[in-house]
């Protein structure tokens, strides 16, 4: 990645998360170059970074071996049209969900397209982001792909495009539901007496600390939930209101109405 040249359409969060982690990484801002039509996060990115931000493409997006996208979908029409002259010899990164491979590859005349899916952990560096490759993607370019994406988390390819959708239901919007239990736990802490501040501290202690106690067991979360949960105490109390109310259930049909929309959003946009 040292020599690359690499061009971003569009420069908001995730763009930032991108080119703060690989500026940290060793690459110099004379690097990048950032298409972004709104002056103030234009001005936001040269005082943070040092690039290059410009309000439109021009016939320097050429030089770029990969072009990220990283406009909202609904902006990815006007934003392609500009700028598809120049960047039909880049490898593609898109980073918006819902916009099908195949409607990258009209826009920009370029087999050579990766999805990503990522999620707002990507900010701090802890997020996980799905990745889809098209057939002309060669096994360097989706190394650069992994490489390009370090500093935001992990990745995790997955064989069919259509799966993304299933990765956008799952960890995509995933970090809202956890932030929704979050706030269920914070507002039962005030009712028990403690300060909304006490019990944000506690939820957000014992979550972190939950899955990162996850992530380091071979065990099941099954099975490391069980540990906790003796027959007759405060754990089974809960776990058996849980279930009586078929929360298990209804985490489900959330998670599956979110991958329902994703299709629809990608036939919409598609």
């Amino acid at each position: 990645m040292s020599a690359e040249q690499i061009a971003f359409i569009g420069g908001g969060n995730m763009a930032s998360a991108i080119i703060g982690g690989l500026l940290r990484a060793g690459m110099k801002p004379a690097q990048f170059t950032i298409v972004e039509p709104h002056a103030p996060q234009r001005e936001k990115l040269v005082g943070e970074f040092g690039v290059a931000a410009l309000a439109a493409g021009d016939a320097g997006l050429a030089r770029a071996g990969v072009v990220v996208w990283a406009v909202k979908p609904q902006l990815f029409g006007a934003a392609s049209e500009p700028v598809k002259d120049w960047v039909g010899g880049a490898l593609h990164l898109s980073v918006m969900a819902g916009i099908r491979s195949d409607a990258l590859v009209a826009a920009t005349g370029s087999e050579r397209v990766v999805r990503a899916m990522p999620n707002t952990p990507a900010l701090i560096g802890q997020g996980i982001a799905g990745l889809f490759a098209r057939p002309a993607v060669s096994a360097d370019e989706r190394a650069t792909v992994e490489r390009l994406l370090a500093p935001t988390g992990q990745t995790l390819w997955v064989a069919r495009e259509d799966d993304l959708d299933a990765v956008t239901a799952l960890s995509g919007s995933g970090p809202a539901y956890f932030f929704f239990f979050v706030e269920a736990m914070m507002a039962a802490a005030v009712e028990m007496g403690l300060t909304a501040e006490q019990g944000r501290r506690l939820a957000l202690a014992t979550c972190a600390g939950a899955a990162a106690l996850g992530l380091a067991s071979d065990e099941s979360p099954t099975t490391l939930r069980e540990r906790v949960t003796s027959k007759g105490g405060t754990t089974h109390a809960a776990i058996t209101s849980l279930q009586d109310d078929a929360v298990d259930a209804t985490i489900r049909r959330a998670v599956l109405a979110a991958h329902k929309r994703a299709a629809e959003l990608g036939r919409e946009f598609g």
